[in-house]
């Protein structure tokens, strides 16, 4: 499926090429049938077949999917929920109808067309966008659309009418009346809900649809379906309105989307990493914009891990991105955002802000301010930097202010030091943990011969990674799988998914299932011992500063008794 996109030449077991995902001379890009994986040594791009099709034809999951059962000629088994879509057809088709009805009242109306040329928009935006107008009338949209009574319950139901208080289900009036109307489209194009922006003076200066079956606000972006059919994505610029949108789309900036009357959430930076690898929250100068970036900020950063970019461009006083890329145009804006603030940056701004940095009462505020912030960020190289970066400001060592941090104590550059946690190694190669994790990825079917005690071993274990390495061992063991790909498509959007691409790119593992096997039933083992011996040294630190309660001795009995056995192999 690759080879029909990128130009691949064998190398070996694998194949390799220049990486499609960003420009480069000498090929960094591989791909492996055998894992049924892709990885690019320049970039970090990764994945599997399905991964590809998101990231190169911008598709979503579902019509990944659907691609791909189509090329094998497999259908698609389509549950009870799966029927979503024919159950909301009527709506779908009323939300397409009332969009078209909309734009022909945009083309007939002098007022309305006038303000849209006014605001600098062509023909061709407003041909691509669909824009168009709510008429200034209570029942436009439901005398057209909603004759019978079924009609009208759909229109309620799309969120385009409204009942009159006290009108048991008779009395109805439209929402929009006398706006400018962006229609929202999901990633298929579709019509689910609509803005409307006032002409004149008047309040809300922007209305949109409620939710809806088809609309939910959290988890949708304007502009996005534009922006994926717009040419090659490489990055999104997020902004505040839809004027803003369809402006710098209309100036070249074909990436650029916004959220809908809400800050940006969780879910939309999901969505957003799902296409692209480096996303520019681009907001308002005052106060407003500030509160919104730093809202943004704080959602982003479980997003944050090496491979990705999120940046943070602040507007010239007075200026918002519609009336800015009109007075600069579109290469003065890119620039803008190519020297944007990286989130690592703004952070750190932000908390220096607050605090006195030239004093170490300043200082201790900042990392204490910084800790909760660092904890959303995944494990990995951007996480170490990020504690590197804060270090550096606090003029800590970066080793001892995590090592504070993991205490909950109060950061002092007068504390005695403290040695880090102890790691789990083998000679040469990464964590046990890694190690474990590596070989399940390798061959998932090695998790049928873990025995109940092995797995239970690890509910002691204290290492970096464990808690994932539980869970995708309970996971195999029960609902077993084949091969890796299908243990990273399971995991693309469970917490520590993307870890386990990174893991199975770069830790070697035997080709021998066999032999894998047992390397992983001998790292677990390994494993529980680290967690024995972590256990049985906090329970001796505790009977030296008092009594141990009677589960505690025979705790500490059991562990001792099995330190021993351990030991006697």
């Amino acid at each position: 499926m690759v080879g029909s996109r990128v130009p691949l030449t064998k190398a070996g077991r694998e194949y390799k090429a220049c990486c499609p995902f960003h420009t480069e001379k000498t090929a960094s890009f591989w791909v492996s049938p055998e894992k049924q994986f892709y990885h690019c040594f320049g970039c970090g791009a990764h994945g599997t077949a399905l991964r590809f099709l998101m990231e190169y034809d911008h598709m979503s999951f579902p019509e990944a999917i659907e691609d791909l059962a189509g090329r094998l000629g497999i259908p698609v088994p389509r549950e009870a929920g799966g029927a979503q879509d024919s159950q909301h057809a009527p709506l779908y088709e009323l939300m397409g109808r009332v969009a078209r009805f909309y734009g022909e009242s945009l083309a007939h109306d002098e007022r309305a067309s006038r303000y849209v040329g006014q605001r600098g928009l062509n023909a061709e935006t407003v041909q691509r966008f669909a824009l168009g107008y709510a008429p200034d009338a209570w029942n436009a949209v439901l005398s057209r659309f909603g004759t019978r009574e079924a009609d009208r319950r759909d229109l309620a139901a799309s969120g385009l009418i409204i009942e009159r208080p006290g009108g048991h289900g008779e009395h109805h009036y439209d929402r929009f009346r006398d706006r400018i109307m962006f229609p929202i489209r999901d990633s298929r194009g579709r019509t689910i809900a609509f803005g409307g922006r006032v002409l004149d003076h008047g309040e809300p200066k922007y209305l949109n649809s409620p939710e809806t079956a088809l609309f939910h606000k959290g988890h949708e972006l304007y502009g996005l379906y534009e922006s994926r059919t717009g040419g090659s994505l490489k990055r999104l610029v997020v902004v505040e309105g839809y004027m803003d949108v369809v402006r710098l789309h209309q100036a070249g900036i074909t990436y650029a989307v916004a959220t809908l009357g809400t800050a940006t959430t969780p879910e939309h930076l999901k969505r957003i990493f799902r296409l692209v690898r480096e996303v520019v929250f681009a907001f308002d100068g005052d106060r407003a914009g500030r509160s919104a970036a730093w809202r943004a900020l704080q959602h982003a950063l479980p997003e944050a891990r090496e491979g990705r970019e999120i940046r943070f461009l602040f507007l010239p006083e007075g200026h918002d991105p519609d009336s800015l890329v009109g007075a600069e145009g579109r290469e003065a804006f890119e620039h803008r955002m190519g020297s944007a603030l990286p989130l690592s940056e703004y952070l750190i701004r932000e908390l220096s802000g607050e605090s006195d940095t030239t004093h170490a009462d300043g200082r201790a505020r900042l990392a204490e301010a910084a800790r909760p912030l660092v904890a959303k960020v995944p494990p990995g190289v951007y996480r170490e930097l990020l504690i590197g970066r804060v270090a550096e400001v606090v003029r800590l060592p970066a080793e001892r202010l995590e090592a504070l941090w993991q205490d909950g104590a109060a950061v002092s550059a007068h504390a005695p030091p403290r040695p880090p946690p102890r790691v789990g190694h083998s000679a040469g190669r990464g964590s046990l943990v890694r190690q474990a994790i590596a070989r399940l990825l390798r061959f998932p079917s090695a998790a049928a011969a873990v025995t109940e005690a092995e797995r239970a071993g690890l509910e002691g274990c204290p290492e970096p990674g464990a808690d994932l390495l539980r869970a995708l061992l309970d996971d195999l063991r029960a609902r077993p799988l084949q091969i890796s790909a299908q243990v990273i498509e399971r995991w693309r959007e469970r917490p520590g998914g993307e870890h386990l691409g990174r893991v199975l790119e770069r830790e070697a593992v035997l080709d021998d299932a066999a032999a894998s096997a047992v390397e992983l039933r001998a790292a677990l083992e390994k494993l529980a011992g680290l967690g024995t011996e972590r256990r049985l040294q906090a329970l001796e630190a505790k009977s030296r500063a008092g009594p141990l309660t009677d589960d505690e001795i025979k705790e500490f009995q059991m562990l001792t008794s099995r330190k021993t056995v351990g030991e006697g192999k």
